[in-house]
């Protein structure tokens, strides 16, 4: 990953996107070629490895061959060049992309055992639900037709061997255009990206 000194993380920065990501791309070869499927994962920061399942019907997880590449994104925006105090100074701007991203790589391992496979689907259950008003829990289903759900999927670990991240949020631009450019992504509505942008400038 090209990852430009602006754009550099502190490892606690990627920690929190781990812990804290929306669904991730699983990507392996095959013996078709590259396969990616998108799934959440829960992030075992002192084992340092990802956890997931997939639909024991998705052939992925019986063709998959070396190494993984897990895709976890954060926020990510357009950002106007108008937003820029530079463009009434000079001019000189271009559009662009803001985004949180990190590049997980680590060989995969799939688990069949069921109570492993359960274990991370309480989890998984957990992390999502625990700050609603009045949380899911997987006791709130049937057991029977719990046990029948885990026999449908297999469990799989990316163990973390390779980390990669970028955080690309205006940091290289002057003070002022940051300010710009968090006024204007609150204007169009996105909140989070002018969070992402305030949380991590210089």
């Amino acid at each position: 990953m090209y990852v430009p000194a602006p754009f550099a993380p502190d490892d606690e920065a990627v920690h929190e996107l781990l812990a804290n990501h929306g669904a991730a791309d699983l990507v392996t070869a095959t013996p078709d070629g590259l396969t990616a499927t998108t799934l959440p994962f829960v992030y075992d920061r002192e084992q340092g490895r990802l956890l997931g399942h997939l639909a024991r019907a998705n052939d992925h997880w019986r063709q998959a061959i070396g190494e993984a590449l897990v895709i976890i994104r954060g926020p990510d925006s357009y950002i106007s060049p108008s937003w820029y105090a530079s463009k009434t100074e000079h001019g000189r701007v271009v559009p662009t992309w803001n985004y949180m991203l990190a590049h997980v790589h680590g060989p995969l391992t799939v688990h069949e055992d069921p109570s492993w496979i359960a274990d991370v689907v309480r989890r998984l259950t957990e992390h999502h639900e625990g700050n609603r008003p009045e949380p899911w829990s997987v006791d709130d289903a049937p057991e029977k037709f719990f046990q029948g759900q885990l026999r449908a999927i297999v469990g799989i670990e990316v163990k973390i061997t390779r980390l990669e991240a970028k955080f690309k949020l205006s940091q290289n631009r002057p003070p002022a255009d940051m300010d710009g450019v968090i006024e204007g992504l609150r204007a169009t509505g996105d909140e989070q990206g002018a969070r992402a942008v305030e949380t991590h400038r210089p």
